[in-house]
């Protein structure tokens, strides 16, 4: 009983780190003055943005540490590199200190490789400690990444609402914080032990916590608006904290109670390949009967591209050298390419966004919305763990449906700039890419192998630094150039501001296009992997 209550006390603390470190969805909030005391272009300011985002590819390093080093050392690590990213970065937005351009790309480096060594952390306790159900645990664990924009919006308003810098201050040393939180349980983790009576009642606490969890996100949704002044922002975030500690006192309940509670056992994957020693291989009989294109003529250049190197089977375990050689990969890689990771440099570009449409007091307000939205994104991503064995249908697909909403938000936004199409495309672009995000790691694990799925995901998300590069690059260049015309031209300090409909508009077009191939991608995936998810279900049941 002990030991079962120990891992949810780890689970809640992993919920903690996640909820507190996902400091890079923030920097729209101090962007536009951390420009404006460097005096740099939004070009310059974009290549900030990507330096960020490069430490997401040095997260394979974290996975090396942990080969030699125990976790809360490889946690303590991502804390000193956030903190001495973020602090030398603060003392520069406050004119302490002077730095050179190189030097504080240098430090956006460090801070992003901090978020990528907190991921894989997280990602290891669960996996380490709910084998059976690590997806459940990791989409409520990654939901909780999402709400970290309105934690600190809440928490600087307590403080100081006027004053911008603070975020970065928080950034250094609320993960810090949390990381000291959430050692206690960490070391005191213990091998696993696995009884039915968990598995069966592991599911039922999963979805009380995550009616908790949206609680928490309604609750930072709705009342975040009003958090402008100190003292109601104080009484706010104080309600957070509770709903944050609130998930503590459940495991303990649940653990010491007998309550004679039957879940539904179809929401544990009984063919999960951490339950089995070997996956069970297709009858070919069956395969037959279910696959889609065996009755189609297979002369045409669909059907051909469709069959050629389609995956056979789920969790079948491909190391890199395989995976690269995969065109479902790569299908994959465009979809995440062209979809999740494009909703990501909106939200870098959000406080430019709202600034050059007029709307420079809503600026917090539009990133908490996009924090928020991601967060109930994550969390939606359970939805195929929950349904399983009452609705028959591929995570893949699962993915291309929550792509949909990101062409339809960037054309929106073309063609208005109101403040009502800002606040309802920033809301699709967040529950759309925070999807994205959360399902990605299962999707990795299911189709390329569990075992292999810490690499393969972390080739994965190399994405994300080239599209905050090319995004970001394309989006600068159009700001930039419409900073020329002097009726758009506001200078504020020594930044040049640009001001209009026009500074974005060519942007969100060519973003909308680009989000459409992200679409067709993932469909095409669907299609080439939904035969092995009818034969995984046909197999399992």
């Amino acid at each position: 009983m002990a030991v079962r209550s120990r891992k949810w006390m780890i689970l809640v603390a992993t919920i903690w780190i996640q909820a507190f470190t996902g400091t890079n969805f923030d920097f729209s909030s101090y962007s536009s003055t951390l420009k404006s005391v460097l005096g740099i272009s939004q070009l310059q300011l974009n290549y900030l943005s990507v330096a960020s985002d490069m430490g997401k590819a040095f997260g394979w390093c974290s996975g090396v540490f942990l080969m030699y080093f125990p976790l809360w050392v490889v946690m303590f690590m991502a804390a000193f590199f956030g903190f001495f990213g973020y602090a030398l970065q603060w003392l520069v937005i406050k004119q302490v200190i002077s730095l050179p351009y190189f030097l504080v790309f240098l430090l956006c480096l460090i801070a992003g490789c901090s978020i990528t060594w907190f991921n894989t952390v997280c990602f290891v306790l669960c996996i380490r400690n709910f084998p059976s159900n690590r997806a459940l645990a990791l989409s409520l664990t990654i939901s909780f990444n999402g709400v970290s924009a309105a934690l600190y919006t809440l928490i600087a308003n307590a403080i100081n609402p006027k004053d911008d810098t603070l975020y970065l201050f928080l950034n250094a040393l609320v993960p810090l914080l949390a990381s000291c939180l959430a050692l206690i349980p960490i070391i005191r983790q213990r091998p696993l032990q696995l009884s039915t009576y968990t598995i069966n009642q592991d599911p039922f606490i999963f979805i009380v916590l995550n009616v908790l969890a949206v609680i928490t996100g309604l609750y930072l949704l709705l009342l975040n608006s009003l958090s402008s002044e100190t003292l109601r922002a104080r009484t706010l975030l104080l309600g957070a904290l509770i709903l944050l500690f609130r998930p503590l006192c459940l495991p303990g309940i649940v653990c010491d109670r007998n309550w004679g509670f039957r879940t539904n056992s179809s929401l544990v994957d009984l063919s999960d390949p951490e339950l089995h020693t070997e996956l069970i291989e297709k009858d070919q009989s069956n395969s037959l009967n279910i696959e889609p294109f065996s009755a189609i003529n297979k002369e045409g250049l669909f059907e051909k591209v469709m069959e050629k190197g389609r995956l056979t089977m789920l969790g079948e375990e491909h190391p890199a050298r395989l995976l690269v050689c995969r065109w479902d990969f790569w299908l994959y890689y465009v979809a995440y390419f062209c979809g999740g990771t494009i909703g990501l440099i909106y939200s870098n570009n959000l406080g430019q966004i709202t600034q050059s449409l007029g709307y420079n007091s809503k600026i917090s307000a539009v990133v908490t919305l996009y924090s928020s939205f991601s967060f109930f994104g994550r969390l939606f991503s359970a939805a195929p763990d929950f349904l399983l064995g009452k609705v028959n249908f591929a995570r893949t697909g699962w993915l291309a449906v929550a792509l949909v909403p990101t062409p339809i938000a960037f054309f929106l936004l073309a063609v208005s700039g109101s403040e009502v199409v800002l606040h309802a495309s920033t809301a699709m672009i967040g529950l759309s890419s925070g999807f994205v995000f959360s399902a990605a790691v299962s999707i990795t694990s299911e189709l390329f192998g569990p075992n292999s799925a810490g690499i393969n995901h972390n080739i994965l998300i190399t994405n994300i630094p080239i599209g905050s590069l090319l995004y970001g690059l394309l989006a600068a260049l159009v700001y930039d150039s419409n900073v020329t015309s002097s009726v758009d031209k506001n200078v504020l300090q020594e930044a040049i501001v640009c001001m209009g409909r026009d500074c974005y508009m060519q942007t969100f077009i060519c973003w909308g296009c680009i989000s459409l191939l992200g679409l067709i991608s993932s469909f095409l995936l669907f299609l080439r992997t939904r035969p092995a998810y009818d034969d995984h279900e046909t197999n399992r049941n």
